[in-house]
């Protein structure tokens, strides 16, 4: 839970130096856009700890705190705000309305949401997107080891995590079912556990919108966690700016980066820009995959792949009641990692013998690229500045519809 003991207050004058230092474990942040951003200003605030302790992973979700929470009984056509699910397919092309049905989306978080599914249904009906219940069977929400019970113990923090994710889901892919792996706590060890069980329970489709600093013995989770092929991962590049995080580093997953998303009066209706907060690097320990030769001047493997918006200020719509009071509006690669997940699940069900991480190197021209933006300074340019093809802020671009991610 983000403490009020301590703010840190600051203009963000679009450099990931700055928002690393204003976003504090503890702190908030205030940071300037144009005029075609939601506001001139927006104060922000980390769902989680910019720095767990030792051990620990912590949620890449922004939560706005310059805008109001919108209780449920006061929304109305202008409310919410933040993008919506008809925005982002919108600016994706994807194909939300005709595909996902009978597939999964399974979310991997810490600690316990006990309004997750509620809260779910409100986001759910608001944009009149079927209902995902326990009921109908859509909805399932398990402890790491598989089993409805016990649940862990419920986090503030990690609840607002759990609502974005599951409306991120929700907006990309609304006929997928979708399974939320709640881990005990935060420990590496425990969310590294919840993401092999999903796989053990036939997971196709995995989020996580989390990280910590790339160690070497976090490594070992690569053949434990995501042993499987033929199943997608993804795992959001952080929002501290230029630098490396874990899972996004591991050669067996999707590492999503970030951007601003603006609408535009072009023939997409939109432009993209990397965001100054998305991490990206050259992993200290994971071996450069194929897929990547030629790209950068890394030796081992460079972050990120594909991208999607986290900008706080061009940020989502999203419902809570335990980790908030109502709608808010959300950014941080927390955003991204869900929208990859649910676009890999409208391509379908990806072939045993993929390397999910892999197929968009050889589908780059069924993306958007992104060519402006920097997360910071880095020794190799294209690492922290957005440019023509492959960048480590964005990767090879964000969604145009879901022919780069196999379908």
């Amino acid at each position: 839970m983000v403490s009020a003991r301590r703010r840190v207050t600051v203009l963000i004058a679009g450099s990931a130096v700055a928002l690393s230092t204003a976003v504090a474990a503890t702190g908030s942040a205030t940071a300037a856009t144009g005029a075609s951003g939601m506001a001139s200003r927006a104060s922000v605030v980390r769902s989680c700890s910019r720095a767990p302790a030792p051990g620990h992973a912590t949620c890449f979700a922004l939560r706005r705190t310059d805008i109001s929470p919108v209780p449920r009984a006061a929304a109305s056509a202008s409310t919410p705000g933040g993008y919506r699910p008809a925005d982002l397919r919108s600016a994706y092309k994807l194909p939300s309305t005709t595909r996902g049905t009978g597939l999964r989306v399974y979310i991997i978080d810490a600690y316990n949401d006990p309004s997750a599914e509620s809260d779910l249904g409100v986001y759910r009906s608001r944009f009149g997107l079927p209902a995902c219940t326990t009921a109908n069977g859509c909805f399932r929400k398990l402890n790491q080891h598989g089993s409805r019970s016990p649940l862990p113990a419920a986090s503030y923090g990690w609840s607002q995590e759990i609502s974005l994710d599951l409306d991120m889901v929700s907006a990309i892919c609304p006929d997928c079912g979708i399974t939320l792996m709640e881990a005990k706590n935060d420990l590496f060890g425990n969310l590294m556990t919840a993401a092999a069980t999903a796989t053990d329970l036939g997971a196709k489709f995995v989020s996580m919108s989390f990280g910590g600093a790339e160690l070497k013995n976090r490594t070992s989770f690569d053949s434990k966690a995501f042993a499987a092929s033929g199943v997608v991962y993804t795992a959001a590049t952080g929002d501290s700016g230029y630098g490396v995080q874990y899972p996004a580093s591991s050669t067996r997953v999707v590492a999503v980066g970030g951007t601003s998303l603006h609408r535009a009066a072009n023939a997409r209706g939109w432009s993209e820009t990397a965001w100054s907060g998305t991490g990206s690097g050259c992993s200290a320990h994971e071996a450069k995959p194929s897929w990547q030769d030629g790209i950068s001047s890394c030796a081992r493997r460079a972050v990120a792949d594909v991208s999607a918006v986290a900008d706080p200020r061009t940020g989502v719509a999203v419902y809570l009641t335990t980790g908030g009071s109502g709608w808010a509006v959300f950014g941080g690669t927390s955003v991204g990692a869900p929208i990859i997940a649910s676009a890999y699940a409208l391509a379908g069900k990806p072939p045993a013998t993929r390397k999910p991480p892999a197929v968009p190197y050889a589908h780059r021209g069924e993306l958007f690229d992104v060519t402006s933006g920097h997360n910071g300074e880095c020794g190799g340019r294209n690492l922290c500045v957005a440019g023509r093809g492959w960048d480590g802020p964005t990767g090879l671009g964000t969604p145009d519809g879901v022919g780069a991610f196999g379908g």
